[in-house]
This record gives C-alpha cells, structure tokens and sequence, in this order.
C-alpha cells in the first residue's frame, strides 16, 4: 500500500487516483502518465495519448554492485509534489529564434523501507511527450555507489515498425535498418557492418535516438537528454514481450556507473506524435537541459566552411607528410631529414587555393587536416603520445596561413584528430587551445577515431562522457566552438554549452567513398541523431563517381537539400572547389542557404521515405526550403501559406530532372525562377535518392517582370 502523499494541486492536472496511482496529464490534456509501485513496492510507470497506449506499465530501478539489496523493490511513497511551468527562452542559434518550454511536473520521492535510502523520480510532461529522471539526494545511508546496470523499462504496446542501429558501445557510424521489432534479432549480423572501432553487446540492442511508427500510425521517439558525468544508455529489446530496457555502456571493468550524492541521471524521454513532423517539432531534448552557462555568448557564430578532408577521404591526397617513416616519436624525428610523400594534403599553397575559395564565394571559414606532425603512425597502433595538436608539418606554414586568411577576411578552423587518446588530449589541450586563441581559430573540429586508450575504456562510458564535456568546457574558457567527431551522440547539451557547435556522432557522408551510404540515410537522420542536437554531415558533394571507385548515392539536387534538412550552425561544403566550379548555378544555393533561423516548419515527413522542411532566415528574413527522398520517385506537393499574405516573391527551385536517379544520372538537374505568393503551392518530383531545394526571397514588382507566377 502507497503512504499518502502530499500534493500541491494546481490547475486540476494531477489526479490522484486514491491509493493505486498517480496520473499527470500534460498541459493540452492529450497525454496522461501514471506512476505506480506495485505490490512488491517496485515503482512503475504507464504513459498513454489520446487514450492509446504509447508505453504499457514499465518498471524503474537499479542494479547496484557489490550490495545485497538493489534499488527495485520495497519502496513506499515518502513524498510527492506537482508544479507546472510555461516560459519562452531563446537560444544562441537554432531551428527557431524562440523556443517554448511549457510542461506539468510530477516529483515523487521513494524510500525503500529495508534500506532507508531515498531515490527521487521526477516527470515532466509537454504537449509532445515524456521527460523522466532519477535522483539520488544527499542521504545518511547512500553517499558512493555503483552502477551496475539501470533498471528502466520501455513496454511497447504492439510490434512497431522501428528505424534503428545496432546497440555498439564505440560507434554510431552505420546504415540504418527498417524493420518489426521481431525482426531486429534476425537482421543483426547484417546491420553490423565494420567500422574502425566497435563493441555491438546484444542480438537485440539498439541505440537512441529510436525511432517508431505503430500500425495505427503514431510515431514514437525514445532518446535521453542531458546525459552528464553518466555512461550513454542503449535499449535492449525482449523480443518476446516487446519491452525495451535501459543498457548502459561499461568501462573496462564492467561497471555502469560511479555516482556520488547529490547525482542525478540523464532524462529518458519519450516523444509521440499523430503524425511524423511532430517528432521533429518537439524542442524536448534542449527543454530538458539547463539553460546557457557561458554568460557572454557573442563569440558563438554559426559558420559555413570549406577545406582540405574531402580529398583525403577520397583518397587523392594524405594527411600524412612522408611515407619513409614506420613510426614516429615526437620531439625525436626530424622531419627534415625524410623525404616528402608528394600527396601531402595540408601544404601551405594547397591550403591558400581553399582560402582563396572561399574568399570568392563568402564562406566563413576553412578547415584543414593534417596539418600537424603524426600522421604517419596515428592510427592501429593504441599510441598514447600521438599527435601534440601544436607542431606543423615542414610544409605547412602556420604564419604564412594565418596572415593570408586574415588578409582575406576568411577564417581558420583547426583540427584536432586525437585517435582516442584521450589522456594525450587532456595533457595537450591548454596549450592546443591558446594556440588556437594566439592564431585566430575560432573553431576546432576533434575526432576520436579507434580503440580508446586508456585501453579497454569505450567511447560512450561516463569516463569518456566526461571527457567529451571537459573538451568543450575547457574550450568555453577559450572562447572556442566544438564540431566533436566520433564523440557521444548528442542529448540538448548544447542548450547549456552553446559553443557546442556540431557533432558528427553518426553515419556522415565519408561514408559515400567508403562504399556508399543507404539513398535514404538522410530522410531518417533528423528523426534518430539530431533529436539530441545539429549533426556535422559535411553535404555538397557534387561528383557522385569518387575518385576511389566509390559512389556516393544521392542526387546533386539531394545534396542541395540537405543544406535545409540536415540542421546545423556549422556547414560544410565538402567537394573539391573545381566540382562546384562545373556546377556555378547549383552552386549559388550553397552560397545563399542561411545557417541560423528564426523559424523551421516541417511540410512533409516520414521517416526513411521523405522529409521537406521550410526555414526563415534569422539574418534576411529570406525562405529556404528543402527535399530529400528515399528510394522512390515521388511528386510531393507544398504550400507557401507560410509567406507574409501581403508580399510577392520570387522563388528559385533547384530540382531533378524527370530522369535523375542517384545511381545512374545523379546531375541531372534543373533551375527554375518563379513568381510565388502566400497562394502559391509547389507541386515537384523527387527522382529516387533525390530531393529539391528552394530559395523564397521578396521581391519588387520590377524584379518579377516576365516571370511566370506558380499557382
């Protein structure tokens, strides 16, 4: 039997359901969550919308190692209380100018009678779903404890169709699967595809962002937010009774989890919609963080950006300077004494070409790998001194770059391949830093690819949470943006340290020359990785036949697209320069797409077939809208009611051709200039793996002479 609680009841939304249940509703009446204990005193929670089950009664708790009794059962309700907030907050960039963040709280505080302690569980319900968390407070009988593996259920109520990738502790780098929940078991050995670090741990693990669609046709989401000092959580999945459990990732030891009162964990959370764009819509995940913690955040700017990477990754050029060397030792080899590769990508006059680009065409900025010394032996070797972030190769002139970018108003970003050292980072990273402060970076693109060292240690452990946190708030004291690669997915943390950038944290397009990446890898992105934040996805390439034999499976216009669909304040425009300059109209868009909005619609969306969003520029008020379609020709059709009723337009489309498919006639493209209002409604192809991208801007009644208005 429950304790009574006590309650503050404000505006009729808690219930309380005499002593059986608690139920909370969300601000619109649409969802209704009930918490539980069951009769072996096990806390439980149900989470329904609009009367159909979303999640069926799921248990609560943890393991604990090395102690005789387990925070599942035996607890009784000490305390509770309800409270509701609405308030509007604004973040440094983002899909919006404005975020609202409106939700009623429950807060119920369990004591477990055998033991004494005290755990706490609070929910907040939006109008789009579920955030829930454990607390452990400061207490008599509970100051250190371990984790050894999180307790929280997910009772799915039928066997949904899922977008998911394998449960890995070290990447999230693969294609994602479509299929039954049944049948993930059976398709596993397929979806685990190499990678240069991975730990997959179950037939059944999957990794959040999850995705779901029931066959009544309500999407769900299960992801975390604010996952701080606490190891990344995985879902397994009993495929018999269709319940997901919490997973989380170990250290070398096996442990889940050191934790000290005060602690908290991240939020679980659990987004549901009648239809897909509702996913996409939800603000959750940066709901559920703390608000900004760096105070002056002027020196947070969005960037677009070019570089020396993609002729790397297709192998034309190397990061490495020499091939004379079988290993390295810094401070010991002397460069001056081998002799250069030829095919060394970061040379000063290589690095000036790209200056010079994007000097011509208005990008912010360029980035450069392999400049630094170590590239010879960083990879394979679980090397712990391996790269000191700081020393140039011969050829590359720090200096002379430096003073030339400067003089073209353009600016550096630096990068730091840290090949999941991570103790070498942290004893370099002050020094790397200042160095970046003394030249004028603003931004550093990190990698952590391979094994981690300390060996045995995983990319999504706490330890390497933690990490990954030190990383960025150390640069925050620099005045340094973060682009992470191969780094925990996101969770909102960039809500609280906005200089978090970007993160790759996924299947990117690198991939397209590693063999190619699924045609509709880009419709099911913004529904799984960028739940938790922006994604580094490095779009723009516009010569789909690599020069290492691979292809990349997308059309041009797809490509153009992803500029609107694959959110980020930080964009790349991957190609090599002489690929856009074949291409100057297509081109121009990536000239033109803004990188910061006031406002994002999503149009048209279903996961792993298609995805259209509209943008307000925040600096121009201009509109960006863009496609990506998945394996299946498709004539999609748009409204412009989203345009101020009292303007005229003029919209310039960037579409496939009738005959344009990703594999066999990627360029095949087309530009076309129209008249558009408010009235307007945009009715256009998207060949397979294609996709269109639109730029809306005002226009006087002289510049829309002669044009043919769209209906």
């Amino acid at each position: 039997m429950l304790k009574k609680s006590t309650f503050l009841l404000l505006a009729g939304f808690f219930i309380s359901l005499f002593v059986e249940a608690q139920v909370l509703r969300s601000p619109d009446g649409n969802f209704q969550m009930e918490f539980s204990l069951t009769d072996k005193g096990e806390p439980s929670y149900q989470l329904n919308f609009k009367n159909k089950p979303v999640v069926l009664s799921s248990l609560l708790g943890f393991d604990l190692k090395n102690d005789e009794i387990d925070l599942l059962e035996g607890f009784q309700v000490k305390n509770s209380e309800t409270s509701s907030k609405d308030e509007i907050w604004n973040p440094v960039w983002g899909e919006e100018s404005q975020i609202r963040n409106h939700y009623n709280e429950f807060l119920v505080e369990l004591e477990q009678a055998e033991t004494s302690r005290i755990i706490k569980i609070r929910f907040r319900l939006f109008d789009t779903g579920l955030g829930f968390r454990y607390e452990f407070p400061v207490q008599e009988n509970m100051g250190h404890f371990v984790v050894q593996e999180e307790r929280t259920q997910f009772a799915m109520a039928g066997d949904h169709t899922a977008f998911w990738i394998p449960g890995d502790y070290d990447t999230q780098e693969y294609d994602y699967m479509e299929s039954k929940l049944t049948e993930i078991r059976s398709l596993m050995e397929e979806a685990i595809t190499p990678n240069a670090s991975q730990t997959p741990f179950s037939d059944t693990g999957v990794q959040t962002a999850l995705m779901m669609k029931s066959a009544d046709g309500l999407y769900i989401n299960i992801h975390e937010a604010a996952l701080i000092d606490y190891p990344a959580m995985h879902l397994d999945l009993n495929d018999q009774d269709l319940v997901f459990e919490s997973h989380l990732t170990p250290d070398s030891q096996g442990n889940k989890g050191f934790l000290v009162t005060l602690a908290q964990s991240p939020w679980r959370t659990v987004i549901v919609g009648e239809n897909a764009a509702k996913i996409l819509e939800s603000r959750i995940t940066y709901n559920l963080n703390e608000p900004s913690k760096i105070e002056n955040t002027s020196w947070i700017k969005p960037m677009k950006y070019v570089g020396v990477w993609w002729e790397m990754i297709t192998g034309q050029s190397s990061w490495a300077y020499t091939d004379e060397l079988k290993a390295v030792k810094l401070g010991v080899t002397d460069y001056s004494q081998v002799k250069p590769n030829g095919k060394h990508g970061a040379t000063t006059a290589n690095v000036k070409k790209y200056i010079d680009f994007a000097a011509k065409h208005g990008f912010d900025g360029v980035l450069v790998e392999g400049w630094n010394i170590g590239w010879e032996d960083w990879f394979g070797n679980s090397k712990d001194y391996v790269f000191d972030f700081v020393t140039p190769y011969p050829d590359f002139d720090i200096d002379a770059v430096r003073d030339y970018a400067k003089g073209k108003g353009v600016q550096m970003i630096m990068h730091h391949e840290t090949s999941s050292s991570v103790r070498n980072y942290e004893r370099h990273m002050d020094e790397a830093y200042q160095l970046m402060k003394d030249y004028g970076y603003p931004a550093v693109k990190s990698g952590y690819v391979g094994d981690i060292i300390p060996r045995g240690e995983y990319h999504y452990s706490q330890w390497l949470v933690n990490h990954y946190q030190y990383a960025i708030e150390k640069a925050a004291e620099y005045q340094i943006m973060v682009n992470a690669h191969e780094a925990v997915r996101p969770t909102g943390v960039a809500r609280t340290w906005p200089n978090l950038i970007a993160n790759e944290s996924a299947r990117g397009t690198e991939y397209q020359a590693f063999g190619g990446s699924k045609a509709n890898h880009v419709t099911i992105l913004p529904f799984t990785r960028q739940i938790g934040g922006p994604m580094d996805y490095t779009p723009g390439i516009f010569e789909m036949d690599v020069f290492n034999g691979s292809h990349v499976n997308s059309t041009l216009a797809n490509q153009l697209a992803l500029y609107v669909t694959m959110y980020s304040p930080l964009q790349m425009a991957a190609d090599y320069p002489e690929n856009y300059d074949r291409f100057p109209d297509a081109f121009q868009f990536i000239q033109d797409v803004a990188i910061d909005w006031e406002k994002s619609l999503y149009l048209e969306a279903e996961p792993g077939y298609y995805l259209t969003i509209a943008r307000k520029a925040k600096d121009s008020g201009d509109w960006f809208v863009g496609n990506v379609n998945g394996m299946a020709g498709r004539t999609g059709q748009v409204s412009f009611n989203f345009l101020d009723p009292s303007k005229s337009y003029i919209a310039v489309i960037y579409a496939d051709k009738a005959d344009a498919h990703f594999k066999s006639n990627p360029q095949a493209y087309e530009v076309k200039k129209f008249a558009v209002d408010a009235k307007s409604v945009l009715k256009q192809f998207s060949a397979p793996g294609g996709g269109y991208a639109v730029h809306i801007k005002e226009a006087t009644k002289e510049e829309l002479k002669g044009l043919k208005k769209l209906k």
